[in-house]
């Protein structure tokens, strides 16, 4: 874990105050919660001071929000320097979080790195102008569409040296960018589009069991460009039948001996055990009597 500092003296605000609309903001934040537990509310009460200053938390805020919520100043910094959402220096209009997790690394992350200090400057740096900076960052969760970036609160995807380097210009020249996918891939689908759930009678209930009828068309297909024949069973092979299948299968019950009837399989009378085998003396074959002594 690298060591957070907050920013030099030199660029912290002599002051800070909540605007009126972000102060009624906060209270109506620390009243979702019950006495005793305002404390929960200084997350929320620290991003709202950040996205204030300009996207960035000086120490002012952090004080301001200890005092709004009983809390000593040391709590609230530990929080403010430990989430790196929240940035303890300045950063530019545009502040690029660039992932560099092993899929985003794997797929293209560190051409992207070169771009940003090539165009930007090193890490944490903010443009002359005033408008880009950079930091290098964790999983940000779109790993499906490595490598990508997060620039203020959009995602940016499917990123590559041309692709990047023209997002930054036109940032720059303050023409319409779009966020998401830059190759047009929707969501996290596969390369080159869907490839299933293609049939819209899966999803759309147009055509109830549209996937069987389907599935056998496909198969009398392939049946009939092989000349492969479907081999029919007698009625007396296979296995049990299937109640309700189209092809049952009869199983034939055992003779009786002659002048004992034989109780149907599975029924009690069938399932009893003989007068033998309930008192324990039935014999296996070619076992002789015991001899009496």
């Amino acid at each position: 874990m690298s060591v957070r500092r907050l920013a030099p003296e030199a660029v912290q605000p002599k002051e800070f105050t909540f605007t009126a609309e972000n102060a009624d903001w906060t209270k109506g934040q620390i009243a979702k919660y019950p006495p005793g537990r305002q404390a929960s509310a200084v997350i929320p009460l620290l991003w709202k001071a950040q996205e204030q200053v300009g996207g960035w938390t000086p120490r002012r805020a952090i004080e301001e929000v200890a005092a709004m919520l009983g809390l000593p100043y040391i709590r609230v910094l530990e929080i403010a320097t430990f989430y790196t959402m929240f940035n303890l220096a300045p950063v530019g209009r545009y502040h690029v979080q660039l992932c560099g997790t092993v899929p985003c690394h794997v797929c293209g992350a560190l051409e992207l790195k070169k771009i940003c200090e090539e165009r930007i400057g090193q890490q944490g740096e903010v443009t002359a102008d005033g408008k880009f900076s950079w930091l290098e960052v964790e999983c940000l969760g779109a790993c499906c569409n490595a490598p990508m970036v997060q620039i203020n609160y959009d995602y940016y995807e499917d990123l590559d040296p041309t692709n990047f380097g023209k997002l930054l210009d036109d940032l720059a020249a303050g023409r319409p960018v779009k966020t998401g996918s830059q190759t047009g891939r929707m969501c996290s689908e596969p390369l080159g589009g869907a490839t299933t759930l293609a049939d819209p009678s899966l999803y759309d209930g147009s055509r109830v069991g549209g996937w069987k009828t389907r599935f056998e068309e496909t198969g009398q297909k392939e049946k009939e460009e092989t000349g492969e024949q479907q081999p029919v069973k007698s009625s007396g092979e296979g296995g049990p039948a299937v109640p309700g299948s189209r092809n049952e299968v009869h199983i034939a019950q055992p003779a009786s001996p002659k002048g004992l009837g034989v109780a149907p399989a599975g029924s009690p009378a069938g399932n009893a055990a003989s007068p033998d085998e309930a008192v324990g003396t039935s014999k296996k074959p070619g076992n002789k009597s015991p001899r009496k002594r």
